[in-house]
């Protein structure tokens, strides 16, 4: 598969991410009202739970004031633009699948921060009260996702594997 290929792989996916994080945003504002509810229960263990993220991963660097959020907006912005550069510039498609995932994500919680301040988090994964995840989204997910195949791939797969990847294209 050529570098072109990948790269229009690589966008598609991001494109999709970005689609489902607002589309499934939407559904919890507009039809189920969750911001007004506060909480949908599911299942035992998931429930649908509003929760403004006003910081960024984990509720670190909490962007209190009009000029926290856009500073927030700005550097994340900045990384997802790297992230694009790198995604454009990979050969490997593993790797590519990873980039798009994480600016899928990136781009989703950046158009949240834009349009209401803080980016809208409703997946509430728990068992009893022991909760292994902060409440998340869509585009968190994809990131999450992303990186760890990133990882998995620079960890575990290593160059050779990758040379040959790139070799084959």
């Amino acid at each position: 598969m050529t570098t072109t290929n990948h790269r229009a792989f690589g966008l598609t996916i991001a494109a999709i991410i970005l689609i489902l994080d607002q589309i499934s945003k939407y559904a919890m504002i507009v039809p189920l009202a969750l911001k007004e509810k506060g909480q949908i229960n599911l299942l035992p263990f998931f429930d649908f739970t509003w929760a403004e993220n006003r910081g960024v991963s984990m509720g670190m660097l909490q962007a209190d004031s009009d000029t926290g959020r856009w500073l927030l907006v700005a550097m994340t912005g900045a990384l997802a633009m790297g992230v694009l550069v790198w995604l454009w510039r990979e050969k490997a498609r593993g790797d590519v699948l990873g980039f798009a995932l994480v600016l899928g994500g990136a781009l989703g919680n950046i158009i949240d921060r834009v349009r209401y301040g803080y980016v809208v988090d409703f997946l509430d994964l728990h068992f009893g009260s022991f909760r292994p995840f902060f409440i998340f989204n869509v585009a968190d997910a994809a990131i999450t996702f992303g990186v760890l195949i990133l990882l998995a791939r620079a960890l575990l797969i290593g160059d050779k594997a990758q040379e040959t990847e790139n070799s084959d294209a």
